[in-house]
Formats: structure tokens, sequence, C-alpha cells
């Protein structure tokens, strides 16, 4: 009788031995498959999918150089701003880190706005993704704070005096608007509590936020699906296995697809550091290489670049009181776009051709607001900007008039009160030194008001939407 021999099985490798021990205790495996390579995404993503994947790396550059510049930095009045050229002269890379992270900062703002923007042309702020849309503006209004707190690190001429200027408007809010300031800034001027307690804030509690936000964003966004160029949900057309037709596994399709994006990203990224990190002073402001000075005031006053569309509405009203106002509603009624866009139709690229170019004269206005914004507070700008932000918010009302196909009527009542809220405005705050510019700004709102009000009615074929298809296109 033979003797039986058993053939050992071949071993796993320490690798997957490795994997199985951490499955046993924590879901690795389970997270990976469930929330990346058996992601489901559609099928036609496009250029602007890039915009999310780089605002997550852009958010992890912050993160690694604000570490290893905190290590060198003294949150001192009489030490930062030498800490700083500490940093740039002495320490080992210390120049390159605070390059990347300046410049990583700004880039942060350039990615988020335009993937904001993507939002708005494929109405990824409807239905079901209401939600998404507002852990995403909590997302942006955490991010402005960050960078704010941030400028008034290097302790320069200009972080100082902006620091000034931003907290001070606080003040404007009834009765208790005195004491909120004193609250922010821990006392009676911008001071080392000021700095102490805004170097906090930067480093520890506003980034620890930061990452729950995202997390609980990306959470969101597997929970109800990505949007698309068509603004179809891949979700309700399923095959035999349950799996989207016009989908495919974010892993390694948009992994790979990222990549790219992200290399094309680390190009630019580099050439700006390494060959014009000041960008002209587009980046960092020429006077913030003067240590800060509260007994001389710099000429003009002006925030970097990304905040310059808000800055530009404020200074629009010379009632403070009005100019803060208009300032926070310009930010919060992005949270409530949702309610105010509720056309059935999510992309643009089915909507109708005066919504399209609606949302174009909307981007336009919005940057030519920040270029107001970095000129000098004159009466000419003044009351440039005060028009182009009566455009700013007319986008919202005209986007809610459109929402339902508006009869005549609709169009015409919307247009008088338009124009009746706007000749307010220059009545309650009129000057008979430039009475010429008020009458001739008026044009830019009047043009605004004819084009998307009037026109229609001469038009109506401008107000036709096109048909939706019922499957994603591959264009």
């Amino acid at each position: 009788m033979s003797e039986t021999r058993t053939v050992p099985k071949p071993s796993a490798g320490w690798g997957k031995n490795l994997l199985g021990w951490i499955d046993e205790r924590f879901p690795l495996t389970k997270l990976w498959k469930s929330q990346v390579s058996e992601y489901y995404a559609p099928i036609n993503f496009n250029f602007w999918y890039f915009f999310g994947s780089l605002a997550l790396l852009v958010l992890v550059n912050q993160i690694v150089t604000g570490i290893f510049l905190a290590m060198s930095y003294q949150p001192n009045t009489h030490l930062a701003f030498g800490s700083i050229q500490y940093i740039m002269r002495d320490v080992h890379w210390g120049w390159l880190l605070r390059y990347m992270h300046t410049t990583g900062a700004s880039l942060f703002f350039v990615v988020i706005y335009l993937h904001m923007f993507r939002g708005l042309l494929y109405g990824s702020y409807k239905k079901p993704r209401e939600l998404l849309w507002i852990l995403g503006m909590l997302i942006y209004v955490c991010l402005m704070a960050e960078a704010f707190m941030g400028y008034l690190m290097p302790w320069g001429q200009m972080s100082y005096w902006g620091a000034v200027v931003i907290t001070s408007l606080f003040g404007a809010i009834p009765w208790i608007g005195s004491h909120l300031v004193i609250w922010i800034r821990g006392d009676f001027g911008v001071s080392g509590a000021t700095l102490n307690r805004f170097f906090a804030l930067h480093v520890v509690a506003i980034p620890l936020m930061l990452v729950f936000l995202v997390v609980c964003h990306l959470m969101a966004l597997h929970e109800v699906g990505s949007n698309n160029p068509d603004g179809i949900e891949i979700h309700e057309n399923l095959d035999e296995n349950g799996k989207p037709v016009d989908g495919v596994p974010f892993h390694p399709y948009y992994t790979v697809k990222d990549l790219f994006g992200v290399g094309i990203f680390l190009i630019i990224f580099a050439i700006i550091v390494f060959y014009a990190p000041t960008l002209k002073g587009i980046f960092i402001d020429p006077i913030n290489y003067k240590p800060a000075n509260f007994l001389q005031t710099p000429p003009d006053i002006h925030p970097l670049w990304y905040f310059t569309p808000y800055y530009a509405i404020l200074r629009s009203f010379p009632n403070k009181l009005f100019g803060v106002t208009t300032f926070m509603l310009a930010i919060v009624v992005l949270f409530f776009l949702p309610w105010i866009d509720r056309h059935p139709i999510k992309s643009v690229r089915y909507r109708a051709p005066f919504y399209r170019i609606l949302l174009l004269a909307f981007a336009a206005t919005f940057l030519f607001l920040g270029y107001i914004g970095m000129q000098p507070a004159t009466l000419f700008w003044q009351k440039v900007g005060l028009r182009m932000a009566e455009i700013y918010f007319l986008f919202f009302v005209t986007a809610w008039t459109y929402a339902r196909s508006p009869s005549k009527l609709r169009l015409l009542v919307t247009f008088a009160l338009s124009l009746a809220v706007i000749l307010w405005i220059d009545w309650r705050f009129y000057l008979p030194s430039i009475a010429a510019l008020i009458w001739w700004t008026l044009l830019i709102p009047l043009c605004y008001l004819i084009l998307f009000y009037l026109v229609p009615l001469l038009w109506p074929g401008g107000m036709r939407d096109r048909t939706v298809p019922t499957r994603v296109t591959l264009r």
C-alpha cells in the first residue's frame, strides 16, 4: 500500500497576511471597496471633475507645510516678523516650505472656485445633493476664516492693517458690535492677544473643523452619488447585477485620470513656487515685507485676491452697516441656491440659452468684482462696485425667476421690482457731486435687466430648454 503524501499549500505573502490581520480588526478592505474600487461614478466625467481631488491634494499640502512652519514660527508681536525671516533665510528648505504654503493658499481658492463653478454648471446643488452643497459651502466659509487668520501670521504691514479693518467690521452690528470686536481681538486693538488666538485657531481649531467637514462632504457624496455633465442619475438605470449601466468603478478609471490632473497641477504649482512665488504681488503683497507699524497706515488697504470680490461689495456702500450686511448676505445667499434655482433640469447643457448667458454673466461679474476690490478706494470704483454688486444679487433673483417657465407678467413684474430696488439704493446713497457718475453707471444694471427680462419677451425661443436624454452622453 503506497503512502499518501499531502502537498502543503503555498503560504500567502506577508502583505496578504498583514492585510488579513488588519481586516480581522478593522474593515480596511471593505472601506476600500465601498468607497473606491466598487464606488461607481458616471462614465462621462470631464475636465471640470479634476478640481475636487485637487482641492484634497492642496489641503494635505497646507496641513503638512503648516506643521513644519509652526515648528519655527513665534506667535509673538516682537518675534513673529523676524521668525518668518528666520524661516526664509536660516531654516533648511524653510523658504521652500513657506512658498509652498503661500502658493498653496492661493491655489486652494483657485481650485475651490472652479469646483464651485462646476457645481453651478451641472446643477450639483439640486435634489438629492442639497446637503452636499451646504457642506461644501461650510468648507468654503471655514477656508475663508483659515486664510484670514493665517494672513495675520507674518505680522507685516498689510497683515496688521487688514486684521484691523476686517475685525472692526463686526463693530457695525447694533448693540453688541463694540463688545464683539473686543472679544474677537482679545484686546482693545489688534495686539499680541489677537495674534496668539488667531495662531491657535489657524493651526489647530479650524484645520480640525476643515478635515471633519471634508470627511462629511465625501460621505454625503458617496451616499447620493456623483453628478455628471448631463445631470442624469446613473443609479436609476441598473444592469442585471445591480450596477449602474452608465457607471464605472472609481478605481482604477478615475484614479488614473486624477493622477494625470495632479501631474499638470504640480507642474503649474512648481513653476509658481520656483519662479514667481509672489506672482507680481497677487499671492504675497509687497507691503507685507515691512513689519507691522500701528503708527503708519498703508495708503491702500485691501485683502488678498481671493477675498476681493466680497471686499468690493463691502466697500461699495458708504454706510458701514449696509456694507457689512450686504457682504455677509453675498455669502449666505449661496447656501440657499438649491431652493432658489428649482428648475427640474440640472445641467446647463440642456437649459435655455438665456440661462447659459446668465451663468456666464455671473462668473464674469464675480471676476470683475475681484478686480474692483484690488483697485484704490475712489468714488469711481466704489460706484462701479455697487453696480456689479447689484448684478451679483440679480443673478439669484433671475435664477429664481427662470426656475419655472416664467410668464410675460412675471418677467415684467420682476423687472419693475428689481429696477425699483436699484433706484431706491441710488436715492438712499445719493451724492450731488457724483450725480453724472450715478446715472452713467445705472446703464450697467439696466442693460442687464433688459437682456434677461425684456429681450426674452421678444425672443421666446431663448427661454426654451432642450430635451434631456435618458442615458449619459460621451461628449
